[in-house]
């Protein structure tokens, strides 16, 4: 998904610009940058890190880098940030999000002809790049952010490094978190709050859907106001997120102790112990073995220091390579043992069909599933969080085409927890993973867990419904 972090300070801003970014290094993408803005103008360094970690690929450059102003950025894809010359001024931007209509927008562009797009990579529109096309039509930065917002469907949160400060603008719908910190003499902003306790941020507020404001080291001002409506992310708390981070008030760790807590008040299963899938199934399981009273143990352990993470690849032979090779079984922990494993979600099920089947080659007795979310039966069309080419690859539209002929029938009534349709959906998933039993957490449990209302959550890949 990428996220990034901006820092307006009345000293050098590289170290904590460095070590902020990096904290955003969970995301699980592919490049990494960094732009500074100095009495000389811009600089930026931009590193592929799908093959190393974004630290170190930058620490030998960091001399380089000097500046109280700079934003950061790990990107799903392209290379950001971007440097643009425009009427507007000479500025930096990153974004994150999506831009599902990006095609379409190119060619708006292309007909205005004096419009072209340099970034390009394999014969793509480096989005980014569009977005600040975008930006550039209008008379002033906050109004050009503005009609982006407009423009775009899918998502978009923005950084802005230009001569008067750093704008920071929430994407429309709020669909990912822009939050503000401050400390002694300095301003920054950030997708995730865990970047801001070891750098000495106090978190000062959650931008609102489509806020922008302008930071500097002074303080913040506000450009443009928030909407009315909010969609941010239910999978933040359940998967992306890191677990020391909050949104809208709620951090990560706790929420999935919640949610796991809620699956064991509702299961009456009899096991000997209850795991995580390391690392996002973790606080799950946790919450799990609490409410259930039961041991919680790591029948697993995850090896980290060579490995990406497993989603990253594109390809699924590679992807399966990475999981296997992560997860380093324990024999005298599974051996004979009824095992309940609390994980995040079960996206396409190819990586957790070989982890349980190594469970059962280590001597486990059973395996009992018991994932965070609802099945996902619908791909993201906000949101760049996962790899999957096709409605297909979800686990939970393979089972409904095996029981429809057809994977788009009845997906109401499979997105429903009490129909017949969903029992079957839900059986031919645990069968094809061979797992003793498998029962998933109710939409309306997690939103429970989570705390915010579901009309300021987006619940599309588990419900279909945009709003």
């Amino acid at each position: 998904m990428g996220g990034f972090f901006g820092v307006a300070s009345r000293d050098d801003c590289v170290h904590d610009l460095f070590y902020g970014t990096d904290y955003h290094s969970h995301l699980g993408t592919r490049r990494g940058g960094l732009a500074v803005k100095n009495a000389y103008g811009l600089t930026r360094i931009i590193h592929n890190i799908s093959n190393a970690q974004f630290r170190s690929k930058f620490e030998d450059e960091l001399g380089q880098l000097h500046g109280s102003q700079g934003i950061g950025v790990i990107s799903d894809t392209e290379d950001q940030p971007l440097i643009i010359g425009s009427h507007l001024g000479t500025y930096a931007i990153v974004t994150v999000g999506a831009v599902k209509n990006a095609d379409a927008l190119a060619r708006q562009a292309f007909g205005k002809r004096a419009t072209h797009f340099s970034e390009m990579s394999g014969g793509q529109i480096n989005p980014t790049e569009l977005v600040a096309t975008l930006i550039n039509q209008a008379a002033s930065f906050e109004d050009g952010i503005a009609a982006a917002q407009g423009a775009i469907e899918g998502s978009c949160s923005m950084l802005l490094l230009t001569g008067g400060g750093i704008y920071a603008a929430r994407d429309a719908l709020g669909r990912t978190p822009v939050i503000l910190g401050r400390k002694e003499g300095a301003w920054a902003v950030t997708l995730e709050t865990c970047a801001f306790p070891n750098l000495g941020y106090e978190t000062v507020c959650c931008l609102g859907p489509g806020e922008v404001v302008l930071l500097t080291a002074e303080g913040m001002e506000q450009k443009c106001p928030p909407g009315p409506r909010m969609q941010i992310c239910t999978f933040l708390w359940v998967y992306f997120g890191y677990p020391a981070s909050s949104y809208e008030g709620i951090n990560v760790e706790a929420a999935r102790n919640r949610c796991g807590a809620t699956l064991a008040r509702k299961d009456d299963v009899k096991v000997d112990m209850v795991a995580g899938i390391p690392d996002s199934g973790t606080g799950h399981a946790i919450g799990y073995a609490d409410q259930a009273h039961l041991p919680y143990r790591r029948p697993f352990v995850k090896y980290t220091p060579t490995w990406e993470r497993s989603f990253m690849p594109q390809d699924q032979q590679v992807r399966d390579l990475i999981a296997r090779m992560k997860l380093i079984p324990i024999r005298e922990i599974i051996e004979g043992k009824r095992l309940l494993f609390c994980e995040d979600s079960i996206v396409r099920g190819t990586q957790l069909r070989d982890t349980i089947r190594r469970l059962y080659d280590f001597g486990a007795k059973e395996v009992h599933m018991r994932p965070a979310c609802p099945p996902l039966a619908f791909a993201c069309k906000f949101l760049n969080f996962s790899q999957s080419k096709s409605q297909l690859d979800l686990a939970a539209r393979k089972a409904i085409k095996q029981l429809e002929g057809s994977d788009d029938s009845h997906l109401e009534e499979y997105a429903n927890p009490s129909s017949q349709r969903y029992c079957a959906m839900t059986d031919a998933i645990r069968k094809t993973l061979n797992l003793t039993t498998l029962r998933y957490q109710r939409l309306e449990d997690l939103i429970e867990a989570i705390g915010l209302p579901k009309s300021k959550l987006c619940t599309y890949c588990w419900d279909g419904r945009e709003i």
